[in-house]
């Protein structure tokens, strides 16, 4: 169980007292006089005032040494009442600078000796030697408790840097989920709606097409968003109940692109596999960010989705043949999906180039690591 500072600390004082108190009445066995009323006072008064000494450690070892001085000098057994004082300079060790936690160790010690000095048979040696190893022992332990106590409030500060970050990072997955999810689709019903729009009474079968397309894509659009929103609101660690995007729904999303006029070809070299859910969202986002940006920029142009698997990669390369593009509305590799491309291609170990071509046109090349291994030789993206 937790107990409150203040608490524990008045349950302290009063364990002491009770101790020194009962440790005096082996006073006239040890050839001291027994305790009378100003002693059990003296008594209170070193022991019960440590009840605040954690909000102010210093004075509260003064005051206790003070006292403890004052019942040194009336001729009380000294030991009964030296619990008190050696808690105080503990305590300020752990509070306070080391210089600080010094004076009132050597404070201890001057009373320490000077109680022997006023014993009946001192021995000196042993009594310098007790006041000298207790205050080194206690200044010792202090400071390693209060560096400890620093070490733990900075490694707290770290976790919650540690998390902030990840919280951030966190934010910018899912803003760029959101915008890949929503920039394809609306830019499909952008195209779909203009084209019913256009053909709604000269060619009524058209249109109808046009508003099953956005049917279709809009309601994949509102299942992603609430796939996402699934995650966030999640208490547990379940996974959603709808699966990420992956590969094998690249050939619906070419379908919607196709329906908004421009024409895909998709191709597939080497045997193609099941891979790491998170390399196929990869995968599966920059091609639809690429065909987004051909529908936005070159629309009606003829566009070439490649997929090639390797032995340890997966290539993955969109290219916009250059027709019907218009140059001056072609990204220039600043904006927010070109750099959640990258960022993306970073995160799975993987490279990405993209820019317009020599011959003209504009290509976008993903290579990402589908093992182990090769995740290792990956570098960071380039564009």
């Amino acid at each position: 169980m937790r107990i409150r500072p203040l608490a524990a600390d008045a349950l302290i004082a009063a364990a002491q007292t009770s101790v020194a108190v009962l440790l005096g009445q082996e006073a006239v066995k040890q050839g001291w006089p027994p305790l009378d009323l100003a002693g059990y006072v003296l008594v209170g008064l070193v022991n019960l005032p440590l009840i605040a000494r954690g909000k102010a450690p210093v004075a509260i070892c003064l005051l206790v040494h003070l006292v403890w001085a004052g019942y040194v000098a009336a001729g009380y057994w000294p030991v009964v009442n030296s619990f008190g004082p050696m808690l105080a300079v503990y305590t300020v060790a752990t509070l306070r600078p080391l210089r600080v936690a010094a004076g009132c160790a050597a404070l201890m010690a001057t009373v320490w000796i000077c109680a022997g000095l006023v014993s009946p048979q001192p021995n000196m040696g042993s009594v310098v030697a007790q006041a000298v190893g207790f205050s080194l022992v206690l200044l010792r332990f202090g400071t390693v408790a209060r560096r400890s106590a620093e070490l733990a409030r900075e490694l707290r500060r770290e976790q919650d840097a540690r998390a902030k970050r990840e919280v951030a990072e966190e934010r910018g997955r899912i803003a760029r989920e959101l915008h890949d999810v929503v920039a394809h689709h609306m830019s499909v019903v952008s195209v779909q709606a203009g084209l019913a729009r256009f053909v709604l009474t000269s060619d009524p079968a058209t249109a109808r097409v046009a508003l099953d397309t956005i049917g279709g894509t809009s309601a994949e659009a509102l299942e992603e968003l609430r796939r996402m929103l699934r995650v966030l609101r999640s208490c547990d660690d379940e996974a959603p109940d709808a699966p990420m995007p992956g590969l094998a729904r690249i050939g619906e999303m070419i379908e919607r692109v196709r329906a908004g006029g421009a024409e895909v070809e998709l191709l597939t070299e080497g045997a193609a596999r099941p891979l790491a859910p998170g390399v196929e969202l990869c995968a599966y986002r920059v091609v639809q960010e690429a065909l987004t940006n051909v529908l936005k920029h070159a629309p009606g142009a003829k566009a070439v989705v490649q997929l090639r698997y390797g032995q340890h990669h997966l290539t993955v390369s969109v290219i916009n043949g250059g027709a019907g593009a218009n140059s001056a509305r072609v990204p220039s590799g600043s904006g927010h999906g070109l750099i959640g491309m990258r960022e993306r291609a970073k995160l799975y170990g993987g490279t990405i180039s993209i820019g317009p071509l020599s011959e003209g046109g504009f290509a976008v090349r993903l290579t990402l690591p589908t093992s182990a291994r090769a995740a290792t030789r990956g570098n960071d993206a380039t564009g």
